[in-house]
């Protein structure tokens, strides 16, 4: 969602925030802006659309001597994306600046209680509410500390803040609260983010603040305090991992291309120090010290949610284990029953989906068990749950996920391994034969993914006048039928959907016309033959049909791509780039922002 820096230190400060603001596009925004402490004032500088426009407003400022300020893009939730609500804002008197990712719940009672005490509101966001109750709380207390905690003891809702005080130009404060921030510790400079890219460049140390945290940064330092009592808080500063060039494009046209092209890279990243090859035996200290689940409840949202619905399929056959899989805007409305010998496994990319989060805390609650699935050390769901298995892929840039849910679905199969091979549900050839073509896989994908691109590119060509596409597929293909739907639609704007396969004939069969394709997955499994046989369903109604299979396999349709078999569950590794170059293929073609399609972000931090 939103995206948040903040920098105090010895460089000029807007360069910082710019670049830390570019690096956050991913995220999704429609406007964006900066403040900064300058000779004895707070200047903002904001401008609706994209991150160019803002630069080309501060061109015609100097702020070169600025050495502490903040940065903002913003996800319109409450107003319209025009250039009155984008942020940073101020308050009255030029004292107070603020930035925000969030929602404030109870924002228009306390705006009407401002505005009956005299406060002026010049936009229609529910974040200026923060920066007035701030600026009230600090002209009682004369302190920042006092002031934020007098704000945040009546608000409701959530909060990611980056705050500015005029006559403190020596500290930018911070606090947070079911929203994202971390803390950049640099030496001479500290930052502020909502994320790790945005201070990459420059430090990989940080600080990871929890709900109900106050940070208070100056050039030298960081001070962490509680919002309840207004206490130091002893924080560890940790060391990320990660490689800047990792959140780069390295050549590629776009993140979203790059970031499919690196799936090779994230299997045996995923892989690594899981598998031990040579005894054919998988090493998962972090699953070791917990039980072995009677059932197991997958919570996710999007893209996330579609590798846990594949996980199920494996977990289920493998390990013979029932699995429910709820999206997680919806799990947490439905009272889920959790028996006491159950797991919650929770997967989110970012570790920071507000609707993932709250269904993890709700099963905290009732005392189950809760195994993280995330790709970001230090986040809310691997700092809340028992357990967490890393999917280890490296910083995912593009708004449209592609490697991440590679590297779950990678993580899931080793629990389904892991949990067939401890309940003795899996038989040594069927898993000797996994772990051989585990060992393999990276490479030969690596090897097909060139010209699977090129029969991409040709097939976007050829069905770009489509308005509607089906994803259609059975079984394991039946999840991945839903990506691919899904890719589709975020980022080449065409309606697709995503059906199981025998499901297309009880209603969704009406829509078949020579104008409506259908990407159908018919591998090489035990139900190949029900799917041929929903093709010529298709076929009778004229409907075209493009169809991802296996190169020996006879199934005639109007566009065929064949791609490596290498046993049914492998193969969902080729099936899932398969459909991201298409879909991206396809938006290329269709002349689409790719990496930051309309009205998405990367993160819903936001209910």
């Amino acid at each position: 969602m939103c995206g948040i820096i903040g920098y105090i230190g010895y460089r000029p400060c807007v360069p910082v925030l710019i670049d830390g603001l570019k690096r956050l596009e991913y995220r999704g925004y429609d406007s964006a802006g900066v403040a900064y402490i300058q000779e004895g004032e707070i200047n903002i500088i904001k401008s609706q659309g994209k991150i160019s426009s803002l630069e080309e407003k501060i061109y015609t400022k100097d702020p070169l001597h600025a050495t502490l300020g903040i940065g903002h893009t913003r996800w319109a939730t409450h107003g319209i994306p025009v250039e009155k609500n984008a942020h940073p804002h101020m308050d009255n008197d030029g004292n107070v600046a603020l930035i925000h990712n969030g929602i404030i719940e109870n924002y228009q009672e306390i705006k009407e209680d401002l505005i009956s005490e005299g406060y002026k509101f010049l936009s229609d966001t529910d974040t200026e509410v923060l920066v007035h109750l701030i600026s009230k709380g600090y002209k009682e207390t004369n302190h920042p500390l006092s002031a934020i905690r007098y704000c945040l003891e009546r608000i409701q809702g959530s909060y990611a803040i980056g705050v500015l005080f005029l006559d403190r130009p020596n500290e930018l404060w911070a606090a947070r609260e079911s929203s994202p921030l971390i803390v950049g510790v640099g030496v001479g400079e500290n930052f502020i983010a909502s994320d790790l890219p945005a201070f990459l460049p420059y430090t990989k140390d940080v600080i990871f603040l929890e709900d109900g945290e106050i940070a208070r940064l100056d050039r030298e330092g960081v001070d962490v305090f509680s919002k309840e009592s207004g206490g130091v808080v002893e924080k560890e500063v940790k060391t990320i991992p990660w490689d800047i060039t990792l959140a780069q494009k390295g050549g590629f046209k776009h993140f979203m291309l790059k970031e499919i092209m690196e799936q090779p890279r994230v299997i045996q990243e995923a892989l690594s120090g899981r598998i031990d090859y040579k005894n054919r035996s998988l090493i998962l200290p972090e699953l070791d010290s917990l039980f072995l689940p009677e059932k197991i409840h997958i919570v996710a949202c999007g893209t996330s949610f579609h590798a846990g619905f594949w996980g199920k399929y494996l977990l289920e056959r493998l390990a013979k284990v029932p699995v429910e899989v709820d999206i997680a805007s919806e799990f947490r409305y439905r009272s889920p029953i959790i028996g006491e010998k159950e797991m919650v496994v929770v997967i989110s990319q970012s570790g920071e989906t507000a609707d993932t989060l709250a269904g993890l805390r709700m099963v905290k609650e009732m005392g189950a068990v809760v195994l993280g699935i995330c790709n970001v050390v230090g986040s809310s769901v691997a700092r809340e749950s028992d357990k967490v298995l890393f999917t280890q892929a490296g910083p995912e840039i593009s708004v449209a996920s592609t490697k991440a849910m590679c590297s779950q679905m990678i993580v899931l199969l080793l629990m389904a391994l892991y949990f067939g091979d401890k309940k003795g549900t899996i038989s040594k050839k069927i898993k000797y034969e996994i772990f051989d073509n585990l060992g393999s896989l990276a490479n030969v994908l690596e090897a097909e993914l060139p010209s699977m691109r090129e029969m991409a590119k040709s097939l976007a060509i050829e069905y770009s006048f489509a308005r509607s596409f089906f994803y259609l597929g059975r079984g394991l293909n039946y999840p991945l039928a839903l990506e691919g739907a899904l890719k589709l639609k975020e980022i080449s704007y065409i309606h697709a959907e995503g059906y199981a396969s025998g499901e297309m004939k009880h209603g969704p069969i009406a829509l078949i016309d020579p104008s409506f394709p259908s990407f159908v997955l018919a591998t090489k499994d035990n139900l190949f033959q029900k799917v041929v046989s929903n093709v010529k369903e298709i076929q009778a109604r004229k409907g075209p049909v493009i169809c991802l299979t296996h190169a020996g396999l006879e199934i005639n349709v109007d566009s065929r791509w064949d791609i490596p078999y290498m046993g049914d569950i492998l193969t969902s590794f080729f099936i899932l780039p398969a459909e991201q170059l298409f879909a991206y293929e396809m938006a290329v073609y269709l002349g689409k922002d790719v990496d930051q399609p309309r009205n998405l972000a990367k993160s819903v931090t936001v209910e």
